[in-house]
């Protein structure tokens, strides 16, 4: 999570902070709500059913998080994406482009 940046808009460094962090629930730590509550982060994480501390989430946006999931899922068709084929991360990022490309086509 520290190495997370979000891409801004137009010109200049990219944001170290996102709005919001969106996860399921083996991501439903103590450790990393206060990690992101310290740094004004707004979380989705819901509880696990046998944690002590109970709360409310978002569940609208929750289940936007399943829209990503399941684009993520159809680029891991591509052999190359999903075994890592591609070393280097230009080449990595490139076979990424050209699967994305032709899931939108």
């Amino acid at each position: 999570m520290k190495q997370g940046t979000v891409k801004r808009q137009g010109r200049g460094r990219p944001k170290l902070r996102p709005k919001r962090v969106v996860g399921d629930k083996g991501y439903s730590s103590g450790h990393i709500r206060r990690y992101l509550r310290q740094r004004g982060i707004r979380i989705t994480i819901p509880h696990k059913s046998n944690e002590r501390h109970g709360g409310r989430h978002d569940r609208q946006v929750y289940r936007e998080r399943n829209l990503v999931e399941r684009t993520i899922n159809r680029l891991k068709q591509f052999r190359r994406v999903a075994t890592r084929y591609e070393k280097r991360g230009e080449n990595y990022l490139a076979m990424l482009t050209i699967a994305a490309i032709l899931l939108w086509l």
